[in-house]
């Protein structure tokens, strides 16, 4: 699509008070679905990124990298197994997770960052023991449960210019590597931060009163009416924890928690640029 000059004039004034009111404030933004593995969408959320990054907008990004993991595995004929959504982590398993989240997709994601313009640092829950775990629950393995969060080494990255880009593995004092939900640990990484706003990438539109119905968009929750929407079913199966961490990111410091749409190109931009915004938006009282 064609646009004049004066349109592109009119969409960057239009930008103008969003910018200024997420200029040298922390966006955390965590990273997953389909927008991790299409390789256009990747593309557009790096663009966003680096963009943000460029008007002054602290921008962290929070990843897993479930597939990716499963993908290894197999390779390694090595069967992958589930106890309610949770991977079942044994101290190989545990390996391979640290090897393709702190490895190969951490690292991937800093170089494409750099190739769009940007400066980026990877880093993972075992730098600086950022983040500190223990066993959630023993039929689970090496998952962890966070017990701390350190943000010293995000704070540093950030105050040089660089955007840092941190994969959730963490370890505890013995020097276990414990696979973290990425949810969880971005909520609580953005609440250690104070952060502006926390922005979760998913694979559906928002929070729908009817899930059959688009219209039907919840554009803005308030954490005190999230337990109702659960106890309706509006909320339900997988959105659940989902949800559970957002509301709980308000409640350790974020401002504002955004659920949008990663197969929405430019869906970052969309959400803190402009007046519709997109998605979600989960706020205080």
């Amino acid at each position: 699509m064609d646009i004049s000059n004066a349109e592109r004039a009119h969409v960057i004034v239009s930008a103008l008070p969003y910018i200024k009111e997420y200029t040298g404030k922390i966006l955390v933004v965590k990273y997953g679905g389909n927008a991790m593995i299409n390789d256009k969408l990747k593309d557009s959320v790096m663009r966003d990124i680096v963009l943000l990054s460029l008007i002054g907008v602290k921008v962290v990004l929070v990843h897993g990298g479930g597939p990716e993991i499963t993908e290894m595995l197999n390779k390694m004929g090595k069967e992958s197994k589930f106890v309610n959504g949770l991977r079942v982590t044994d101290k190989e398993t545990a390996e391979v997770v640290q090897m393709v989240l702190a490895g190969k997709i951490n690292k991937g994601l800093v170089g494409l960052l750099e190739r769009k313009g940007g400066k980026a640092i990877g880093l993972s829950g075992l730098d600086g023991h950022m983040i500190k775990a223990k066993v959630k629950d023993e039929a689970l393995g090496f998952v962890g449960e966070i017990t701390d969060i350190d943000v010293t080494t995000v704070l540093d990255v950030l105050e040089k210019g660089y955007i840092p880009v941190i994969s959730t593995v963490a370890c505890d004092d013995d020097g276990n590597v414990y696979n973290i939900n990425a949810d969880t640990a971005a909520a609580k990484i953005a609440g250690a931060l104070n952060a502006e706003s926390l922005i979760s990438m998913t694979d559906i539109s928002g929070i729908l009163r009817d899930k059959d119905d688009p219209s039907t968009l919840i554009s803005e929750i308030k954490i005190s009416e999230a337990p109702k929407l659960i106890e309706d079913g509006i909320i339900n199966g997988g959105m659940i924890p989902k949800v559970e961490c957002c509301t709980n990111a308000i409640k350790w410091g974020v401002k504002k928690v955004f659920i949008i749409d990663g197969r929405v190109p430019h869906s970052i931009l969309i959400e803190t640029l402009t007046d519709e915004g997109i998605g979600t938006m989960f706020t205080g009282e």
